[in-house]
């Protein structure tokens, strides 16, 4: 693997685009830093670790902590994330988005622009519902004033913006996804200090040498675990055959070759699991802007603490009742999970499709008869995939809760590291194999 890294700076053309990544994400990581003019951060980074606990880790690690810091990244690219899912949901419910995406290069550009411009408006929404919701709590120096408002959203929408346009340009002129890469160095950016803690609480932290490896073994071991099955979740897939029928094209005998439909098992992805979080965490984050609180309830708020993932697997006080929520948990990813597939993968489309070019998988008549074996092959590996995504998740929750091993990155954050690491992988080994280079994938 080394000598290919080698052999891939020798070559001018991705050596400068390696580069342009780099120097990319190093801007991402210094804007992180960077504050916002009126925040108090060191009161806003106490006050949300007193008030929401856990509550908000997920939105921080997303953000690799520019929100917990206020930092002019605060919403990062999560208004752009957000707006591509609702195009996606709205090209399926608009009938001129859906012609717009089958007309090519074209509409597609165009629907790029329209995510664009819908990416503003979300960040103008979000940065105003934010300073509003935390400015009562003293977080703003001067209070919460009109002028307060305007910079700090100015400061968070550009902010965004420039993101955006950033992850664009690394898709343009650098190696990936731009988007995908920015999200995953936000992740990668608490990683090390998160491992620090956990060798420092089970290694560390005054115990003997046969506690120490013992707990040395058991971190490593959850790590490797959980990226092992990341990685067979994200390459597993069914091969649908299909075969073409022969034809005469002039003088010339066509057709009669054979194919496959790939289907992945987790044909979603990491959707699901962002969408059950955050549907979850929607309740505690309204809560607080109205200083409602579980702590200082006695019956409805309490709901709060089954919402909250750091309180599942709690085996202390009586708190393990509130692990509970995790049936709403699994029950919310089962669902996203059927949901988004079907909105992304039409079974009636691709069963037209292989009719109209005189393709038919063996066995099965084409037209209806196809659709609803694509249907039924379709419900079953989604189901597959959908516990195979609450198992990847669930295994840093638990660990977590039994041993108190409170880290920002769980099962979703690596979900999404080692996604975003493969596919960069493989596009890198493309350009390689195309300079007839052995890449990383033959290494």
């Amino acid at each position: 693997m080394f000598k290919t890294v080698r052999n891939a700076f020798k070559i001018k053309d991705i050596r400068n685009r390696l580069l342009f990544t780099f120097i990319a994400l190093i801007i991402v990581r210094l804007g992180s830093a960077l504050p916002v003019p009126g925040v108090n951060q060191d009161y806003f980074s106490l006050w949300m670790s007193q008030r929401f606990g856990d509550g908000m880790g997920f939105l921080d690690m997303l953000t690799g902590g520019s929100f917990s810091q206020m930092s002019i990244f605060a919403l990062n690219i999560s208004p752009y994330i957000t707006s591509s899912i609702i195009m996606q949901l709205l090209t399926i419910a608009i009938p001129k988005l859906e012609e717009l995406q089958k007309d090519g290069e074209t509409g597609r550009k165009k629907i790029a622009e329209i995510s664009r411009y819908l990416t503003i408006g979300l960040a103008i929404v979000e940065s105003v519902a934010m300073t509003i919701g935390f400015g009562g709590s003293g977080i703003l120096q001067g209070g919460l004033t009109f002028t307060n408002v305007v910079v700090i959203t100015a400061s968070f929408t550009a902010g965004s913006a420039f993101l955006m346009w950033l992850g664009e340009r690394i898709t343009e002129k650098g190696v990936g996804n731009g988007i995908s890469i920015i999200l995953l160095i936000n992740i990668i950016s608490g990683l090390p200090s998160d491992i620090h803690n956990l060798f420092t609480q089970f290694v560390f932290n005054g115990k003997g040498v046969v506690s120490g490896v013992i707990g040395a073994v058991l971190i490593v071991a959850v790590i490797v675990l959980t990226v092992v099955l990341i990685i067979l979740l994200q390459d597993a897939q069914r091969k649908i055959a299909v075969q073409y029928a022969k034809k005469v094209q002039g003088r010339k005998m066509v057709g009669g070759q054979s194919s496959f439909i790939p289907l992945k098992v987790n044909t979603a992805g990491v959707i699901p699991v962002i969408f059950a979080v955050s549907l979850m965490q929607f309740p505690i984050i309204i809560s607080s802007f109205f200083s409602v609180y579980p702590e200082r309830a006695y019956f409805w708020p309490k709901v709060l603490y089954f919402l909250n993932q750091s309180s599942w697997f709690d085996l202390k006080d009586g708190a393990f009742k509130y692990t509970l929520g995790v049936l709403v948990y699994i029950a919310l990813i089962l669902f996203f999970a059927y949901f988004y597939t079907s909105i992304t993968f039409n079974p009636i489309e691709v069963a037209n499709n292989m009719k109209k070019q005189g393709g038919f998988i063996p066995g099965i008549r084409p037209g209806k008869p196809t659709t609803e074996y694509l249907n039924k092959v379709l419900n079953y590996i989604i189901f597959i995939g959908a516990i195979g995504l609450t198992i990847v998740a669930l295994i840093p929750l638990v660990f977590g809760g039994l041993f108190n091993a409170r880290v920002s990155f769980g099962g979703t954050s690596l979900i999404i590291v080692v996604g975003v690491v493969l596919e960069t992988m493989k596009q890198i080994d493309s350009q390689m194999l195309v300079r007839h280079y052995k890449g990383f994938l033959n290494d």
